[in-house]
């Protein structure tokens, strides 16, 4: 996380947190998702020690008719744009790889959202398997899992 934002060619005024969306009627019959994510977005402001103004929290990837975790990302980054920031990075912590669906709804999507409503630099900072020491995480985290089930 600090490796990405250290590699901009910006000072990016907001880092919004981007998690997966899921149905908001998984959370009320007890999916821990939503309490796991806020927990996990308290955690890194408290690491870059950023407010939650400089660090706000979204959801991004919903579909069909239910509602879903709010804010959403794309309301979020368009309503952040008008209001005047011009630079901003996306976390998504949530991913431990880069996937398809993010980098396109995220890095390509939102990025028009960005654009079009008076940003002007944005990036999508990669997930932990676009560096060296997050791959040492990912395999610290299987060698741990798998430990006792192969030899």
């Amino acid at each position: 996380m600090r490796e990405g934002l250290a590699r901009l060619d910006f000072a990016s005024e907001i880092v919004l947190v981007s998690f997966h969306g899921i149905p908001k009627s998984y959370v009320a019959a007890g999916d821990p998702y939503y309490d796991q994510c806020l927990e996990t977005w308290r955690l890194l402001r408290e690491r870059l020690q950023l407010s939650e103004e400089q660090m706000p929290v979204s959801f991004q990837s919903r579909f069909g008719l239910a509602e879903w975790l709010q804010p959403y990302t794309d309301e979020t980054v368009k309503a952040l744009a008008r209001k005047g920031v011009r630079r901003m990075a996306v976390l998504t912590p949530g991913f431990s790889v880069d996937c398809l669906e993010t980098i396109s709804e995220i890095g390509i999507e939102n990025r028009e959202f960005f654009e079009e409503n008076g940003g002007e630099k944005f990036a999508l900072i990669p997930c932990l398997n676009d560096s060296a020491l997050g791959m040492k995480v990912i395999e610290h985290l299987v060698a741990r899992e798998l430990a006792g089930w192969v030899g």
